[in-house]
């Protein structure tokens, strides 16, 4: 683990994020039926065949692996939606609102209920297209703060995965910039004024008398 000095500290690994995306709920339909489910994170159930319910993402997928439910995919993943925000993200310098851990929940729903998702190609291949744009704006972005001083910055609806790539750079930057100006503030040694002798008036000095 690198020193809290090291901007590279604070970035989370592709594992570790995937694992905060687990906790995402997700609506799942069974196939079975099973009393309610208390967990740390919360109730779960009752599930009865047929019968939609909410579940963490990680209890949606390890009763997919067991055959024991079909996962629904949420509404953001429709090609209609996902079109939507690929236009918006092209005609606009701004980011637009997406989960937060919308590359991981994907991802994740890719890999383990492939056969839940409608037109799963062009759903992969449109979030392929706007994790690009995104990408763009944010080379854009630091681009644009690696050539002017600046003292903070606010990104706003990056995700997860985003802000992940972003924060070991931005905070590298910050820290130079802010060490820089507190350069500049303190003069240099040659540079300090020395303290000029004050005339002294004739009428204050003090008169020696001899013995």
């Amino acid at each position: 683990m690198g020193s809290q000095s090291d901007p590279h500290a604070f970035a989370f690994s592709a594992a570790e994020l995937e694992f905060l995306a687990e906790d995402e709920t997700v609506e799942i339909v069974p196939n079975m039926r099973l009393e309610p489910l208390h967990l740390i994170s919360g109730d779960f159930g009752p599930f009865r065949p047929q019968i939609a319910t909410q579940v963490p993402l990680w209890l949606a997928v390890a009763l997919k692996k067991r055959g024991k439910c079909t996962i629904r995919p949420p509404e953001w993943m429709s090609v209609e939606k996902l079109t939507q925000v690929l236009e918006a993200e092209r005609d606009s310098e701004k980011f637009q609102s997406l989960p937060f851990h919308y590359v991981e929940i994907s991802r994740l729903l890719f890999d383990h209920a492939r056969e839940d998702i409608p037109d799963i190609y062009m759903v992969r291949s449109l979030i392929e297209d706007i994790k690009d744009v995104r990408f763009h704006k944010i080379g854009t972005g630091l681009e644009i703060i690696s050539k002017e001083v600046t003292y903070a910055l606010r990104l706003k609806n990056l995700s997860a995965m985003e802000a992940n790539i972003v924060r070991p750079f931005v905070t590298q930057a910050l820290q130079t910039f802010h060490k820089l100006n507190t350069s500049e503030a303190i003069p240099e040694s040659g540079s300090i004024p020395s303290r000029q002798r004050q005339p002294v008036n004739q009428r204050d000095k003090r008169v020696l008398k001899g013995r």
